[in-house]
């Protein structure tokens, strides 16, 4: 207010000049998150370092004298760098503590395994590792700038030679981007930077401290966009137990349990308990509920816990002040110039610094020898004593590098007397001829940069690279549907006249057993189905005739069904797979007019196709009022494929007369090497076509064998399989393996005579390191032995038929030693073929009396209409048409079902099949 008590004028105030609201966002927000950005989060490709953990750095090397400091001391003197205070400091040092590469730690540091974190800072200790002392520091050449206050100096960045960046990793939030660079092998990153200098093209891939298993094939190098799965490695102690050896990058031990617990309470899977034993290696109990299975079990713990992580990386650096997004190639390639690079000044300096002292040497010795010293004596002043001592050099200047100026004459004049009176020509040449040899081999390393720098990367793997072999294996992992490991936690029910579905429906219909993540799919009287999620309860639609949970791209399931055209009155008979919807889409397996319904139905799960015998009205006007048809004579079509005609007369009913066989045959499987799995993908091996009763043969390295089913959820660890193959009871085994009692090596031939599933059986012997070297189901293998060069002969092999050097004998027997044990490499070879048997032709009688050609039961079309087949009504008439004409199809939905049509087959070596009748309705 002025004198009078008024309020001023704000724009005679001059306020508006003093608040410049328009530009503060937009200059001091900007100016914020570029200090987050360069001084804070995102590490320099330079040294790979953050600015606190370059503050730490520097600060422990100049507080280092190979005792171990205190954690809280090392984070006082870090906070003359760093001006964030101390938390972010300790957090710091501890980080890099637990990577076990910079620092040499005493004390309780945690455990990034379990999750425990390190002791306050004042009971922990920590030095610089030798390694770090030897590739971080460097003040020659190392660029120096104030710290914040200006009291000190500090590093822009450390000399470091070696790609550190790549071998820590990092991880940083700032504002507006985020940093994620996973760890790499420390050996592989040497080999890599080493391959690199050679020309040669390399990929690297990450490396955790954790261990584990990753699928690298969506890494990307790691820019944005890809992606790693990481999986903790599980083994199946037994059929009861299922033990975690190693964990993912980015979990631990409580969290993982945690996960496993919560996954069980969920019911996604059935367990027992947990027990964590973690103590110097990780390993958690996970005990199954009876009746479960551990490969089952297996896969919903990667589906539904931690146990499988997926980790994004997004690799930003700071370069020139600038963030950018590269690939860690790109990295590598920068981190190995510029330890070429720094190892190349080192070696200027080394130069340098050779030439000074073979030139202060060299007048030395001219200065003592020639007695230069005593020309000084009648001087009267200092000047005099610079001329005098500079006269005296003179016929020697032209043999120096470079001038020779009144700084190196004044160190001439500091020599002492007795210095003088005891130097030893003889010994000053040794050490000059010494300095001769370092600049030369200098000179040449200079000369050669390359071929050095791979030297020293190939002694840094030699002095630090014996204990760091890769930890987490590279596999593939093959995708996990979680709809098929889930535990079923929750039962099915329907109410079939109201219309209603779900597992709150505990009043009415029970269905099956399910999995609260499933989708259901249904099938209603007008000739209607849907797929929807499986709820507590929701309306599907009234009259429902028949509700299962869906599997996708099931092609094994085959739907049977009739139907009454409401338009036409025509019976449509159709078989059909659904194998993929949209889900809360209604689909019309009639032809979609009103008052059409389903008289008939039935699902097949393995395609089978029963005999139906059809009643038709007493009215109506056929002259044959029953008979029977069989499915087996449908092709299978697409859900949408309007059908066969049955029959245009009124249907009475339709009963089941026969049920059917599958006519979908067996299933091909492959078995996948590198990820251990069956599969009908037609990846890997073929195994051949699997019926009901058929079994695989599982031979293991360690000398056992086992046998499965074909069930696609089996486990077969890539590095423990010597042999996947399908099961035949009259094929032999042949196997080659080392006896460590007797110290000799057998082989042996064997049938399988267990019947036993999922059981391993030890067929070599039990002695302590005996192992299996070879194993083979052909029938007439060959061996190759390579024997090696001996006095008496050279290196040769030696062809051998296995079926005459040992018979075929039961499981249990030792086998036959092999002709000679001294053998350098055995191989198997091509198996023979198998003998053919002659054939003996038998001559038919001439009057053709065994002839059974031309038998009616063996040609079928030639059964007239008077000697039909049992149970076979002739369709030919007027007043009936035939099931056998094929109507036209409507249009391919838009969903990916396959348009092609194949005629099932039927299979004569399968006996009928039980299997649900859901429809008969009159």
């Amino acid at each position: 207010m002025d004198e009078n008590g008024a309020t001023p004028d704000v724009e005679d105030s001059g306020l508006h000049d003093k608040l410049p609201i328009s530009g503060l966002y937009e200059s001091w927000f900007l100016d914020y998150a570029s200090y987050v950005i360069l001084e804070r989060a995102v590490p320099a490709i330079e040294d790979g370092l953050k600015p606190v953990q370059r503050r730490i750095m520097h600060a422990l090397n100049e507080m280092d004298d190979g005792r171990f400091n205190k954690v809280a001391n090392v984070v006082g003197s870090s906070m003359q760098y760093h001006p964030h205070g101390d938390a972010s400091i300790y957090d710091a040092i501890v980080n890099i503590g637990q990577k076990e590469l910079l620092f040499d730690t005493q004390g309780n540091w945690g455990d990034i395994r379990t999750g425990d974190g390190a002791a306050a800072a004042r009971y922990i200790e920590v030095r610089l590792s030798r390694f770090s002392k030897e590739i971080v520091f460097n003040d020659d050449t190392t660029e120096w700038q104030l710290s914040y206050d200006g009291r000190k100096r500090e590093p822009v960045t450390l000399p470091v030679k070696f790609p550190l960046l790549l071998s820590l990793g990092v991880e940083g939030i700032a504002v507006g981007l985020s940093t994620k660079i996973l760890p790499h092998n420390f050996c592989e990153l040497i080999e890599a930077s080493i391959s690199l200098l050679q020309g040669k093209d390399i990929i690297i891939y990450p490396d955790f401290l954790t261990g584990g298993q990753i699928d690298v094939s969506n890494y990307n190098d790691g820019h944005r966009g890809g992606k790693v799965r990481v999986r903790a490695r599980i083994e199946e102690e037994d059929k009861k137990m299922l033990v975690i050896r190693d964990i993912p990058f980015g979990t631990t031990t409580t969290s993982l349990i945690d996960s496993i617990i919560k996954a069980s309470d969920g019911g996604k899977i059935k367990i027992k308990k947990v027990v964590d034993n973690t103590a110097a290696e990780v390993e958690i109990q996970v005990h199954l509920a009876p009746g479960v299975s551990p490969d089952i079990t297996m896969d919903a713990l990667y589906a539904f816990t931690e146990c499988e992580v997926s980790i994004s990386p997004n690799a930003c650096i700071i370069i020139e002040d600038k963030p950018h997004f590269v690939g860690v190639t790109e990295i590598l390639k920068y981190n190995t110039q510029q330890t070429v690079h720094l190892l190349q000044r080192e070696l200027e300096i080394k130069r340098l610094g050779l030439l000074e002292k073979i030139l202060y040497g060299s007048l030395e010795k001219i200065f003592i020898e020639n007695r230069i010293y005593r020309d000084i004596e009648e001087c009267e002043t200092f000047e005099a004593v610079i001329r005098t001592i500079d006269k005296g050099l003179e016929p020697y200047k032209s043999q120096f590098y470079r001038e020779i100026t009144d700084d190196d004459i004044l160190e001439l004049t500091e020599i002492r007397i007795k210095r003088i009176s005891k130097y030893d020509g003889y010994k000053a040449d040794e050490l000059m001829r010494k300095w001769q040899e370092e600049l030369a081999e200098t000179e040449d390393n200079l000369a050669n940069i390359t071929r050095f720098a791979i030297d020293y990367f190939k002694d840094l793997l030699k002095k630090y690279g014996k204990t760091r072999g890769r930890k987490t294996e590279i596999r593939a992992f093959n995708q996990i549907s979680a709809n098929i490991v889930a535990a079923n936690n929750q039962k099915l029910y329907v109410n079939r006249a109201e219309g209603f579905v779900g597992y709150g429906l505990k009043k009415d219909e029970y269905v099956m057993d399910c999995s609260d993540i499933d989708d259901i799919i249904v099938f209603k009287s007008d000739g209607k189905c849907l797929v929807t999620k499986v709820q507590d309860k929701v309306f599907v639609g009234k009259d429902i005739i028949y509700v299962a949970v869906f599997v996708k791209n099931d092609e094994r399931k085959v739907y049977n069904l009739v139907y009454v055209d409401g338009k036409t009155g025509v019976s449509y008979i159709k078989r059909c797979q659904i194998t993929a919807v949209t889900r809360d889409r209604e689909y019309d397996l009639s032809q979609g007019t009103p008052k059409s319904k389903i008289t008939y139905f039935t699902p097949n799960e393995n395609g089978e196709a029963e005999i139906i015998t059809v009643n038709l009205n007493a009215q109506s006007k056929a002259k044959v009022k029953q008979f029977d048809f069989n499915f087996a004579d449908l092709l299978i079509k697409n859900r949408s494929a309007m059908g066969n005609i049955l029959t245009k007369y009124p249907v009475r009913k339709i009963t089941l007369k026969q049920a059917g066989r599958s006519t979908l045959g067996g299933v091909d499987m492959w078995f996948d090497p590198i990820i251990g799995r069956l599969n009908r993908d037609e990846r890997g091996e073929y195994l051949g076509n699997f019926g009901p009763s058929d079994h695989i043969l599982v031979i293991y390295k360690e000398g056992t064998y086992e046998l499965t089913n074909f069930d696609l959820t089996n486990h077969y660890v890539p590095n423990e399989v010597l042999l996947v193959k399908k099961f035949e009871t009259k094929l032999p085994v042949t196997a080659l393996y080392f006896d460590a009692a007797q110290k000799q090596h057998f082989i042996k031939r064997f049938n399988i005579e267990t019947s036993s599933l999922d059981k391993k059986f030890l067929f070599i012997s039990d002695s302590k390191n005996s192992k299996l070297i070879l194993a083979s189901t052909d029938k007439r293998p060959r061996l190759e032995i390579v024997y090696p060069k001996t006095a008496q002969k050279e290196q040769h092999s030696e062809e051998y038929l296995i079926e005459e050097m040992v018979e075929i004998r039961g499981w249990r027997a030792i086998g036959n030693k092999l002709p000679n044990d001294k053998f350098k490499e055995v191989r198997w070879l091509s198996s023979l073929p198998e003998p053919v048997e002659e054939i003996i032709a038998i001559p038919l009688e001439e009057d053709g009396a065994d002839d059974h050609t031309n038998e009616p039961e063996d040609n079928p079309e030639d059964v007239s209409g008077d000697a039909l087949p049992e149970n076979t009504v002739n369709l030919t008439e007027e007043t009936e048409e035939s099931p056998g004409e094929d109507s036209s199809d409507k249009d391919e939905s838009e969903d990916d079902e396959p348009k092609t049509e194949a005629k099932s087959k039927k299979d004569p070596k399968k006996g009928p099949d039980s299997k649900t009748q859901l429809g008969l309705f009159e």
